[in-house]
Formats: structure tokens, sequence, C-alpha cells
């Protein structure tokens, strides 16, 4: 009811009141029906007004074979019955229904799709409201993200772990959903919150689920229930399908609200990493909202929930997959069909990888001998130049139109200072001496930080030397604090304060003059 009938009614019962005006002036007087001023007479409050029965002149001769389809949708499954769209066209398209609007059709479906279910029996699913004790529970699903990671646009995997109690989240962003990412995710959140709830709730998530038996029993994958013994908690699988949806609606809806709040506009980050620590920002930030009507923020309450919940074991589990391969001869090894660069001293070996969700670590025995971000593009290769220098050193023409130095280039580790001493060493040494001198200052790289190694190369550009041992030790200085790092700085080159030697060069015409002249011995006997 709107309030000027309300008001309407008030001024009617007061003028009333007054005893001056009949029920025909008080019509008059106000501008209303006789009708309305009794209405207003017998209740100071107006009666609802009456919603109009609108005919549907075209619907009407075809509303009992609408009904027919929503019948036959009750045995029919969930996701190919009918829409209203659906039977709007089909109206049109099988019964010459043209000018029928569609939201005729919208309106009519939705009033009688709830008066048939009712009649067959079929009641609506009541929801219980549940109570979230502190560290009991939480709940884990994946949503679908997309990023431009280095100016790509590629489509990711966002992991979210929500405790139900506080509603605190933790987002990682991954490239794929085996189940490395989701046991690594599982990590990172348990680390990030400083520990565990009780249960968590999952979807039949193929990664941990390999059968879905009777009731609620699963049969998990080995390396799932390893994980699981490992830290300690219990899994919770919902329902499959839309009629499982509700038992974990917190992270339903959770990952939505992160990818609106949070990735609008898409964001930009330089690599996974980087994508990863602005999630952790966003997260840390989420800490002061609040959910629903609650008094306290998520970061209150979820200080009262952290003391609740179980505490990690002392090691961190293993999240990759081992996998053993060899090495072959262009120095790679090989992980589900992707190529990866190793040190070219390992050719023929064979070595151990552990393919975790974002990196592939390979060991000669207990050392790292090589570490690369993790690809998902089948046939691929990546390749680290610095693995190829001691072969280059040996074929330097190699070097130009290798892809180890283009992919270099393409990730920003080959620098256009690089580039720079490289052309002035060729040009003052020749092509292959000039590379030679060009992988010495790349070998460099190994034993200095990077920053120290540039800043060496642009003080040797400035004094024009093309020898690796100024640019050595130009970089040593740098190491050490003596000169700056930046590229815009000038640089106090060692080489350039040298003191002037105005020696005259060595003459040896006097020897030469000697070796002449110099009478032969005479040999006694």
């Amino acid at each position: 009811m709107g309030r000027n009938r309300v008001e309407l009614f008030d001024k009617i019962r007061t003028d009333h009141a007054t005893g001056e005006y009949s029920i025909r002036a008080l019509a008059d007087l106000h501008g209303v029906h006789r009708r309305t001023v009794r209405q207003a007479l017998e209740s100071s409050i107006p009666p609802p007004r009456k919603t109009p029965q609108r005919a549907a002149p075209k619907l009407g001769p075809v509303a009992s074979i609408v009904d027919q389809w929503l019948r036959d949708d009750l045995t029919a499954p969930r996701k190919q019955r009918h829409t209203a769209r659906r039977i709007w066209e089909r109206l049109i398209d099988e019964h010459g229904l043209e000018g029928l609007s569609y939201s005729t059709v919208r309106d009519h479906v939705a009033k009688r799709r709830q008066v048939i279910a009712a009649e067959a029996g079929a009641s609506a699913e009541v929801f219980i409201v549940q109570q979230h004790l502190p560290g009991a529970e939480g709940e884990v699903d994946f949503a679908e993200l997309y990023a431009y990671i280095n100016n790509i646009k590629e489509k990711l995997h966002l992991f979210t772990l929500r405790l139900s109690c506080s509603g605190r989240a933790v987002h990682v962003a991954f490239r794929t959903e085996a189940l490395e990412a989701f046991c690594e995710g599982h990590v990172i959140a348990f680390e990030r919150l400083g520990g565990m709830p009780e249960r968590i709730r999952y979807d039949n998530l193929k990664v941990a689920v390999s059968n879905v038996l009777m009731g609620r029993e699963r049969r998990e994958a080995d390396r799932w229930i390893m994980f699981r013994s490992h830290y300690g908690f219990d899994a919770f699988y919902c329902r499959p399908g839309v009629e499982g949806a509700h038992e974990k609606g917190g992270v339903e809806g959770e990952g939505g609200r992160f990818r609106r709040r949070h990735c609008v506009p898409i964001p930009h980050a330089a690599s996974l990493e980087e994508l990863n620590a602005m999630f952790a920002a966003a997260d840390a930030a989420d800490d002061a909202r609040r959910i629903g009507q609650r008094p306290q923020t998520v970061g209150q309450m979820f200080a009262l929930e952290a003391p609740a919940l179980r505490p990690l074991p002392t090691e961190r589990f293993e999240t990759g997959i081992e996998v053993m391969t060899t090495v072959d001869r262009h120095a790679r090894v090989t992980v589900r069909q992707i190529h990866y660069s190793v040190p070219a001293k390992l050719i023929g070996r064979r070595l151990r990888v552990i393919a975790r969700a974002s990196e592939i670590l390979v060991f000669d025995g207990r050392h790292v001998v090589a570490r690369h971000e993790r690809s998902t593009a089948r046939g691929s290769q990546h390749l680290q130049l610095d693995h190829y220098l001691e072969v280059l050193a040996r074929k330097p023409g190699a070097l130009p139109g290798s892809l180890a130095l283009e992919q270099a280039r393409k990730e920003g580790l080959f620098t256009a200072t690089h580039e720079a001493w490289w052309a002035a060493a060729r040009a003052a040494r020749g092509d292959s001496d000039g590379t030679r001198a060009l992988i010495d200052v790349l070998l460099l790289h190994r034993h200095l930080p990077s920053h120290a190694v540039l800043a060496g190369i642009r003080a040797a550009l400035t004094v024009g030397a093309h020898d690796p041992d100024v640019v050595s030790l130009e970089a040593r200085r740098a190491a050490r604090g003596e000169m700056p790092n930046d590229e815009t700085a000038p640089h106090a080159s060692a080489v350039a304060h040298l003191p002037v030697d105005v020696r005259p060069l060595p003459d040896t015409a006097r020897y030469d003059e000697l070796l002449t002249h110099h009478p032969r011995r005479k040999v006694t006997t």
C-alpha cells in the first residue's frame, strides 16, 4: 500500500469526525469515489490493491500444452528440462504463435511450474541453518579465473580454502587443477592460516576421488590419502551435482565474490608468483569486510577462531610428483611431454625430477641442478641460456640463432645492456672472439648478483673496454657497493681512473742487433 492512500484515509476520517460532511460531500471534497470513503470510515488501513487478471489470448489456447511439458520435466534429467525461453521458442516454431511475447510465457511458466510440482507431491527442499564452531570446518573449491601473465592472457584455476566459522579465506592461482596443485593449495592455505580445521568439505574432484560409491563413500587417490594422513584432517564429500552445492555454499560464493572484488579489471602480473602475492595482499585486506549482518569483521572473527585450529606437523609434505628421467642430447629432461633444460655436462645422466604445481626441480643426487617455472603447454621447450654456456664457448657460432638465447631475451634475462656489449665486443674482436668474450661475461652471473654484472657491463661500455676481465673487475666493485647500480647513474670506473702510462713502448731492435753480430763460440774438444 502506498503512503498517499494512508494519508488520504486519515484526512477522510478526520473530516468525517467533525460531523460537517456527508459521504457524498467527503467524496467530492477529496475527489474520490463514495466506495473509497466508506472503506476509509470502516478501517484506517487501506485494503490491498487487486492485481488485475489480464487475459492472454495467444497463450490461453496452448496453456494446457505448456503444462504438459512442465509435467514431463519432472522425470527428465535436470540439465535437459525446459526453460521459459525454450518453451517460448517451441510455441513459436511448433504452434506458429508469432507475436507471442517472451514475458508472457515467462510469467506463466514461473506460476505453473510451482503448482505442477506441488500437485505431483514434489515439495521444495528445506535448508537448515547451521552453526559453525571455531576450527571445526572449512570448505575447498576451484574457480576459473583469467589474468595477464607477462602481458599474455591466461586461463587460471583459483584454489580457495574458506574457514566456515570466521569466513577467512585463502586464494591461490594455478595453471592446472592437477593433484599437485590441489595439495599445494592446501599447504599454502594451512601455513598462511597458521593451522587447519578438523574437517574440510569438498566436491567430488577427480584429482582426489577416483570413484563415487554408495551414499557418501568414496574411493580416494592414494597420494591424496597420504596427504590427509600427514596433516590429520577429515574429508567430507558433498552430494554430486547441484543437489550438493549448498553443502559447501560458503566457498561456492566465495570464488565469485573474490573475482568480482579483486579481479575486475583483469589483473596484470609479471609472473604467476607475483599474481599470487597480489592475491595474498587481497586476502589480508578482506579481513576488514563483514559477512552479511555479522557485527564483527572477518579479521576479528578469525582472531577468535585461530587458537582453535589444529597445529601443523613439523615436516612439510612434498606436494610434487617425483619421476626419473634421462637427459637427452639437447641437455633436456622431459616431464609430461614438456622439455626443460639442465646443465649440458649432465647429458646422458638419469636424474630425479619433482614436478610441483608451479615449478620443476631437477636433482643430481641431493643437489638441485635446474629449476623451471612449470608449463602446461605440451610439446613446449623451456631452456635456460646458462645451461649451454660451456658448449657455446666451443661453438660460438651457435649462439645467435639458439632458442635458449631467444627465450632469455623474452624473459628479460638477456638485456639490452648485454646486447650492446656483445655488439661492441664483436666489432672489436670479431664474431667468434667477441661471442666467447660475451660468454665469459655471462658466466659471471653464476657468482655475482645480476645487478652487479649489469653495472660492470655498463662501466666497461663507458670506457670502451671489451675485455671480460674489465667487466669482472667492475662487477665486483658494484657487488661491494663501491659504484651505483642504477642504469642512469654515472659510473666511476676503476679502469677510467688509472694513471696515464707515459712510458715509451719497448724497442727490441737492440736485441736483434745482438743476435745478428754475436760471435760464434768455438767448440773445443
